[in-house]
């Protein structure tokens, strides 16, 4: 199955997506609507991805990002 972003284009490894939405972060940091975020990752779930890299990785649902290009 393929990963696509709440607008329903496909996503893949390495593009840089958008958020939608204001989402808490647990450790009580806050990731803005609007945020850029490049080089993401796809997980196996097609309703997660990961982004960043080593201990501060974080996995968002895919219902609250959207495609840059």
């Amino acid at each position: 199955m393929e990963t696509k972003d709440c607008n329903g284009k496909p996503i893949n490894n390495g593009d840089t997506i958008i958020l939608t939405k204001d989402l808490k972060v647990q450790g009580g940091d806050t990731l803005k609507k609007g945020t850029v975020c490049k080089n993401i990752k796809l997980t196996d779930d097609t309703g997660l991805i990961e982004y960043g890299s080593g201990r501060n990785t974080i996995c968002i649902k895919t219902e609250f990002i959207k495609k840059k290009w």
